[in-house]
C-alpha cells in the first residue's frame, strides 16, 4: 500500500505538501472532518512508509484526489464481492434484473452522459467512485438479465460507460484498469450487437498500447477497427477512426500513410455543423477537431504545418474542453521544438502543465515532462 500511494502522488508531480493541501480541500468541499495540517503531515509520511493504515474518511478522500480505486491504492483492504448464497438470493437478483426496462436504461445512459460532461470539464480523478459504482450497477443488471431482448440494451449502455471509464483510467495513469474496462466494453458491444461501440473501444484501446510503448501493435489494432467499421458505422465515427489511424501511422513514422488517412478522414467527415455524432454520443468531432488531429500527427512527423494548424485550433476550440486544450498545447510545444523555437515551446508547455494540473491528468503530465526534457 505504501508504495502505491507514493507512486500515485509522484505520478501527478505532487509533493507531500501538495497532497496534504488536496486532502484538506477535498475534505472541506465534502464537509468531512480531518486532522490538522501538522497531523496530516505525519499521516501522509506514515502511509507512504507503511507505518499507518488508511482509515475512513481518508480512503474516500485519497480515491478522489488521486483518481484511483481501492484495488489500486489499498489492495489488502479492498472488500471482497459477496457471493450469491442460495436459490432465494439468485431468484431475487434475477427478478430485479427483469425490472431494468427501457426507462431505467435511459436513466443509466443519462448518468453516463453527466459523468462524461464532468470529466471533460474537470478531469477524471474526482469521478473514480461515481464511475466505479455506475459500472457496477450496469454490470450487475447485465449479469442477472436472462433473455437476449433484456440483455442487449443493458449491454449497449455498459459498452458506452465502460469505454468512458477506461479513458478516465488511462488519463489518471491506471493502465491495467483502463485495459480491463476496454475489454468489458468490447465484450458488451458484441453482446449488444453494436459494431459502433466495438470499433470505438478498439480505437481508444490502441492508445493504451501506444502509451505502453507498443505503437506497432496499437496501429494494428486501430487498423482492424477501421476494417470492421467499413460500411457499418456513421461517417463521423469513420472519420474518427481514420484520424486515429493517421496518428498511429505518424507515431510509427509512415509519412505517406499518415497523410493518406488524414485525407480519407477529411473525405468522409460530414459537412454539418454538429459537435457530436447523433448515432454515437461519445464521439465529439468537427472539422476543427480534425484539424487538431492533423496538427498532432504532423507534429509527430516534424512537419512545419503543425504549428499553423494547432494555433488555428486554439483560436476556435471550446474552452470547456480543458483536457483537450492541454493536449493541443503539448502538441504545439512539440511542433515548436522541431523548429528549434525553444522559447515558444516553453510557453506552451507551461500553459499545458497548468491545464493538466487542473484536470489531474497524469497522462498529459507524463507527455509534458517528456517534452520538457528535450528543452
Amino acid at each position: 500500500m505504501s508504495e502505491r500511494i507514493r507512486n500515485a502522488r509522484k505520478a501527478r508531480g505532487w509533493s507531500q505538501e501538495r497532497l496534504i493541501k488536496e486532502i484538506q480541500q477535498r475534505a472541506a468541499s465534502k464537509a468531512l472532518a480531518v486532522a490538522s495540517k501538522s497531523s496530516l503531515k505525519v499521516y501522509v509520511s506514515e502511509w507512504e512508509n507503511g507505518r499507518r493504515s488508511v482509515s475512513s474518511p481518508y480512503k474516500e478522500i485519497l480515491r478522489a484526489v488521486l483518481g484511483m480505486t481501492d484495488d489500486e491504492l489499498f489492495p489488502e483492504s479492498a472488500p471482497r464481492r459477496a457471493a450469491v448464497d442460495g436459490y432465494d438470493e439468485l431468484v431475487e437478483r434475477l427478478e430485479s434484473a427483469q425490472t431494468v426496462g427501457k426507462t431505467v436504461v435511459e436513466t443509466l445512459n443519462s448518468q453516463t452522459e453527466l459523468l462524461r460532461t464532468v470529466d471533460r470539464q474537470m478531469g477524471a480523478a474526482q469521478l473514480v467512485d461515481q464511475m466505479g459504482a455506475h459500472i457496477k450497477t450496469l454490470n450487475e443488471a447485465l449479469t442477472f438479465a436472462v433473455l437476449p431482448q433484456d440483455r442487449r440494451p443493458i449491454a449497449e449502455a455498459l459498452a458506452g460507460a465502460s469505454s468512458l471509464a477506461a479513458w478516465q483510467a488511462l488519463d489518471v495513469g491506471a493502465i491495467e484498469r483502463a485495459w480491463r474496462h476496454y475489454e468489458l466494453a468490447k465484450t458488451s458491444a458484441r453482446e449488444a450487437e453494436q459494431p459502433k461501440f466495438l470499433v470505438h473501444a478498439m480505437g481508444e484501446q490502441a492508445y493504451v498500447l501506444a502509451d505502453s510503448g507498443k505503437p506497432e501493435v496499437a496501429l494494428q489494432l486501430v487498423q482492424e477497427a477501421v476494417r470492421q467499421a467499413e460500411g457499418r458505422v456513421s461517417p463521423r465515427l469513420m472519420a474518427w477512426l481514420l484520424a486515429a489511424e493517421a496518428e498511429f501511422q505518424a507515431l510509427n513514422g509512415d509519412v505517406a500513410a499518415c497523410h493518406e488517412r488524414l485525407a480519407q478522414a477529411d473525405g468522409v467527415m460530414p459537412t454539418d455543423d454538429l459537435l457530436r455524432d447523433p448515432d454515437m454520443p461519445s464521439i465529439f468531432l468537427t472539422s476543427d477537431h480534425l484539424t487538431r488531429w492533423r496538427g498532432n500527427s504532423l507534429a509527430l512527423l516534424g512537419d512545419d504545418q503543425a504549428v499553423t494548424d494547432l494555433y488555428g485550433v486554439l483560436e476556435s476550440m471550446d474552452p470547456t474542453f480543458t483536457r483537450a486544450e492541454a493536449g493541443v498545447r503539448s502538441n504545439l510545444a512539440h511542433a515548436h521544438l522541431v523548429r528549434k523555437e525553444y522559447a515558444e515551446a516553453m510557453t506552451q508547455l507551461q500553459k499545458a502543465r497548468l491545464l493538466a494540473n487542473r484536470t489531474g491528468s497524469v497522462r498529459h503530465r507524463r507527455r509534458i515532462d517528456q517534452l520538457n526534457g528535450l528543452l
